[in-house]
């Protein structure tokens, strides 16, 4: 049987994403495998890989709100926004921890946000890291970027250490960046980890230097979450057997609303996990409120 569901792994310094999933595909050949949230190879922390049907669930899986711990360096801007690029420019610290604090409150909430010239962002449609690299000026459009909760953890004169909880799309790079900005110093990331994205935490992750030996090892399918956890985020519902088959063949359904989750509010374009009668998952499903119907978004085999 192809194995289906969702690795939480714990990336290690020095190496991209892009390496974790080739592993992760050596030791499980023929499952497609993805990853949701790209890390970049300075970072470390927690990588949603996808193995599956759960790269179906992508999308779904980046949209989940992720945590980070971040140590700042004050008094050094880089090209990159963090310890990886070359120095742009350095200026005497004199901030103090209040002069930190007041500057750090003003980006809790949506604010828009300047991507760094070296990410994945697009400019009439190239990657901004791309056309840096080429030694082309690169000034990515500003979006913008949800911070739940940003906190102060650690001042130690140039070094700032902050935790953060955010919405996707939100470059922690950038925080650094704009800190020193706003302090009047400059100041550049130097160290990051993410520690959480939805329900996967770097406590509950799989070191990713062991992943090969542990992919190998007997009972490795333990180390597989169930693919509606990457869809923790959306209601449930309930589907009965004849709604089953006629949405397996992609047809849509009227289903009561005494089958989804209690205090459910039912609006146009409501995303649901559906699943059968036997409590095994069927897909995504998508309120239509002009028919009053529920149509397949994503159905997994």
């Amino acid at each position: 049987m192809t194995p289906d569901g969702i690795l939480n792994v714990n990336k290690q310094k020095g190496i991209t994403s892009h390496d974790v999933v080739q592993r992760v595909r050596r030791g499980l050949p023929g499952p497609k495998v993805g990853h949701a949230g790209t890390l970049d190879p300075m970072a470390t922390g927690v990588l949603v890989v996808l193995v599956g049907h759960a790269v179906r669930i992508s999308e779904f899986v980046m949209d989940l709100p992720k945590a980070y711990r971040a140590t700042i360096t004050l008094g050094q801007s880089t090209d990159t926004y963090d310890a990886e690029g070359k120095v742009t420019a350095t200026a005497p610290v004199r901030a103090s921890e209040s002069d930190i604090l007041s500057s750090l409150s003003h980006f809790v909430g949506e604010n828009e946000q300047t991507p760094p010239p070296y990410s994945a962002a697009k400019i009439d449609g190239k990657r901004a890291y791309k056309l840096a690299r080429q030694g082309k000026a690169t000034s990515p459009p500003p979006r913008m970027a949800r911070i739940y909760r940003l906190e102060l953890t650690r001042f130690n004169s140039p070094h700032v250490e902050i935790e953060v909880e955010c919405a996707k799309g939100t470059y922690i790079r950038s925080i650094g960046h704009d800190l020193g900005v706003a302090l009047g110093c400059g100041a550049h990331v130097s160290a990051l980890v993410r520690t959480k994205i939805g329900p996967f935490d770097i406590e509950s992750a799989v070191d990713s230097a062991s992943l090969p030996e542990a992919l190998q090892n007997a009972g490795w399918e333990s180390l597989l979450r169930p693919t509606d956890l990457g869809l923790a985020q959306l209601p449930s519902l309930t589907v009965e057997i004849e709604d089953e088959k006629d949405l397996r063949h992609g047809q849509a359904v009227e289903i009561g609303s005494a089958n989804l989750a209690p205090e459910t509010e039912v609006l146009d374009g409501l995303r649901t996990r559906g699943y059968a009668e036997d409590g095994s998952l069927i897909g995504i499903l998508q309120y239509d409120e002009s028919s009053e119907m529920w149509r397949p978004r994503k159905i997994f085999t």
